[in-house]
């Protein structure tokens, strides 16, 4: 940093509360020449082939195969995130880049339709400069889910990410200077917290902007959307969610309780399409409940960057205090608090691994999204309960149900209102298929076919051959 510079962005150390990095923020004038520059790089890359955008993705994954343990290293300094989910992480981001390298020229095809023209198709156009609001939890995936399929597509990529994740953001910039991908094609702003929605609102209103992505909170989604649709600009929103978990009486409970405490443990429970509901059916409950607990239980706190560390700190202590509110609130309306729901007074943001009982619609944690360790059981009387209870949310981003009967396991899964939902194993993004969500889990897809055509010109062409 230069000097008389004064550094307004930081990454802290969740695991020892050490600045990590510090950055002077963008000024305004230096946004709009980032912005500009992706303009200028998007001018030649839109006319680029297949074979070249494919090129720059194979070599894009082949440098974070050999990044994997760095990137890592970063993601656990900066957000507290365990190495060996950090290297599963940059191992998801070469899949998804490999993916659309050998898919994109399929996915964007034209596509004939039969009409009484001598000739008519669907073309697929790149838009332009895609912004992209991006959150900490998983500071490398949550950038190349739709980074990758834009730029295989033909845009360009503007990131702003979040403040605390400022060096992944920087080393992402890098990678794809280093792959080969034409200077500024992927940009990122730097700015502080509270210049955020300031810079997002010109960035959104810059010409050159056509379209805006962002992964985040409700509230945050609200506002982009308000800033996007004053602009008259394609909006992709993935927000939060509540995800249900149902048991029903057949299913494989040791299976069913120790995948729901996996994704429940994982990134310290800091992802919005875990397991956060636990609804089962009573004559089984009890025993779910002590099998859950006893893979809660089984969570290795530490270190991060220590391999055998599987639940690392919380990314900031903010964050971890919203969560035990949401907990003492619900204690305070009746939950059962089975284990867990103490603040640590030792160094680092950690949360122990939290499970609750007794948890009824109304609770802080049955309505709100619980961004971390915490798992809330909710008692069903019967399967027609255990679906109604799954749909008492706001938000509809993923679900998922146990049982040991597929043809009912497809049944629940076609009747509950998500994004997506998965049966006998936890809920996540594949690049295969969409992903995203209905009502406060906000709308459009990512990933899959679907991901890649949201940010392209759909266009309809006519040829006829005039007169004869």
């Amino acid at each position: 940093m230069g000097k008389g510079h004064i550094p307004d962005v930081f990454s802290v150390n969740p695991w020892d509360e050490g600045v990590v990095g510090e950055w002077r923020g963008q000024s305004r004038s230096e946004v709009m020449i980032k912005a500009g520059a992706c303009e200028a790089a998007f001018g030649s890359w839109r006319l680029s082939t297949h074979e070249e955008r494919a090129s720059r993705l194979h070599a894009l994954a082949e440098i974070l195969d050999g990044r994997r343990a760095s990137l890592a290293e970063l993601m656990a300094l900066e957000m507290g995130k365990p190495v060996s989910q950090g290297m599963a992480e940059a191992d998801k981001c070469a899949l998804v880049c490999r993916y659309y390298a050998e898919h994109g020229e399929d996915f964007l095809k034209d596509a004939p339709v039969a009409t009484e023209a001598f000739r008519s198709f669907v073309a697929h156009e790149p838009l332009g400069v895609i912004y992209g609001v991006m959150p900490w939890n998983f500071p490398f995936w949550q950038v190349f889910r739709f980074a990758a399929p834009a730029v295989a597509a033909g845009n360009g990529v503007l990131l702003k990410h979040s403040p605390n994740v400022t060096g992944c953001a920087l080393e992402i910039t890098g990678l794809f200077r280093e792959a080969g991908f034409p200077e500024g094609l992927f940009g990122v702003v730097v700015v502080p917290g509270h210049r955020a929605g300031p810079i997002s609102e010109m960035l959104i209103g810059h010409p050159a902007v056509r379209a805006v992505t962002l992964t985040g909170s409700s509230r945050a989604g609200r506002a982009v959307a308000r800033m996007a649709g004053k602009e008259l600009k394609k909006c992709v929103l993935e927000l939060g969610g509540s995800d249900p978990a149902i048991i029903l009486e057949d299913a494989d409970l040791e299976h069913a309780a120790k995948t729901v405490a996996y994704s429940r443990l994982i990134n310290a429970g800091q992802n919005c399409i875990a397991s956060k509901r636990m609804i089962v059916v009573k004559s089984v409950h009890r025993r779910f409940v002590e099998l859950l607990e006893f893979e809660m239980k089984r969570a290795v706190a530490g270190d991060p960057l220590d391999p055998a560390t599987t639940l690392g700190p919380m990314a900031r202590d903010d964050l971890r205090r919203a969560v035990h509110d949401q907990v003492t609130r619900s204690v305070s309306m009746g939950a059962k608090l089975v284990i867990g729901g103490v603040l640590p007074e030792s160094r680092g943001f950690f949360y122990p691994p939290t499970v609750l009982d007794r948890v009824v619609p109304g609770m802080p944690v049955a309505d709100e999204e619980t961004f971390g360790p915490v798992a809330s059981v909710l008692s069903a009387r019967d399967e027609t309960e255990a679906l109604e209870l799954a749909g008492r949310t706001t938000f509809g981003l993923g679900a998922s149900v146990y049982t040991r009967d597929m043809s009912k396991g497809e049944a629940f899964a076609r009747r509950i209102h998500s994004g997506a939902c998965f049966v006998n194993t936890f809920t996540r993004s594949d690049p295969r298929l969409p992903f995203g969500g209905v009502g406060d889990s906000g709308y459009g897809r990512e990933l899959g076919r679907q991901g890649m055509l949201e940010f392209v010109n759909q266009k309809a062409v006519w040829i006829d051959q005039g007169r004869a």
